[in-house]
């Protein structure tokens, strides 16, 4: 049977800019980047050229600081927003 990792269920402490995307902390890393998605699909910004693509409106720049970013940069750039 696999171990689940501790580390990435851990509830983590938002940014405020997280915050005001998927709402208040603490929240487990697979919370935040599950609501994320939520928020992305409600405000329909995925690239509709490729749907790998992430197109930010204020909100997510906030988060990853350009216009478009692909879902694996997507990540990296939120996880900079726990702590």
């Amino acid at each position: 049977m696999a171990k689940s990792n501790s580390a990435f269920m851990k509830p983590k402490q938002l940014s405020p800019e997280l915050e005001a995307v998927v709402g208040k902390g603490p929240m487990p890393q697979s919370e935040v980047v599950k609501q994320m998605w939520v928020y992305i699909k409600k405000h329909d910004l995925q690239n509709p050229k490729n749907k790998r693509n992430i197109l930010a409106d204020d909100k997510l720049k906030a988060i990853f600081g350009k216009n478009e970013v692909t879902m694996f940069e997507m990540s990296g750039l939120v996880f900079k927003h726990l702590s």
